[in-house]
C-alpha cells in the first residue's frame, strides 16, 4: 500500500509543499505472492511476474492483455485478486484467456489463507480449474511451460526455458 500513500502525498504536495519533509519509511514484508509459492514447493524458481486482475483501478482490456503476453513471454504467473463478491466473473475471463494463452495442461495452483489455520494449497491443470476455487483470500499461481511437479511440490527449474 506504499503506492497509494506517495500517490496521496503527490496530490497533496502543491497546496502543502511541507508534506514533502514527511519521514516516510516503506518496510519491506514477505509478499503473498512468495508465502504461497514456499508453501507449494519454488513454483517462482524462474522468471515470474505478478498481475492484479482487480479492474477497479485499471480496464479489463488491459489486464487480459497483460496476461496474453506474461504466457507469451512463458512467465510463471502470480495472479492477485482474482474473484471478488463485486466481480465474480473476472477471474472465469481470466482462466479463458490463460487456457487460450498456455494450454489446459499448464499447471495452476490455488493458495488460500497461506499461514493461517485454514490454510489450503491445490494444483492441477488450468483444464482442471473453476473460478470457484479462488476467493479475495486465494492467491493463484500459475506455472511456466517448465512448471512440474515432485510429489506434492510444484516447481519451476532454474534452466527453464
Amino acid at each position: 500500500m506504499a503506492s497509494a500513500v506517495f500517490e496521496a502525498l503527490e496530490a497533496a504536495l502543491p497546496d502543502a509543499p511541507h508534506l514533502a519533509d514527511l519521514d516516510i519509511r516503506v518496510l519491506p514484508g514477505v509478499t503473498a505472492m512468495l508465502a504461497a509459492a514456499a508453501r507449494a514447493g519454488a513454483p517462482l524458481g524462474h522468471d515470474f511476474c505478478a498481475i492484479n486482475l482487480s479492474d477497479n483501478l485499471k480496464p479489463w482490456a488491459l489486464i487480459e492483455m497483460r496476461l496474453r503476453l506474461a504466457a507469451q513471454a512463458d512467465f510463471a504467473m502470480a495472479l492477485y485478486n482474482p474473484r471478488s463478491v463485486s466481480r465474480p466473473e473476472g477471474f472465469a475471463r481470466a482462466l479463458a484467456v490463460l487456457r487460450q494463452a498456455c494450454g489446459a495442461a499448464r499447471l495452476i495452483t490455488f493458495a488460500r489463507a497461506v499461514s493461517t489455520a485454514q490454510q489450503r494449497i491445490e494444483t492441477m491443470t488450468l483444464g482442471e480449474a473453476a473460478p470457484e476455487m479462488a476467493d479475495m483470500r486465494t492467491l493463484v499461481l500459475v506455472g511456466a511451460a517448465a512448471t512440474r511437479r515432485a510429489g506434492r511440490w510444484v516447481y519451476t527449474p532454474r534452466r527453464a526455458g
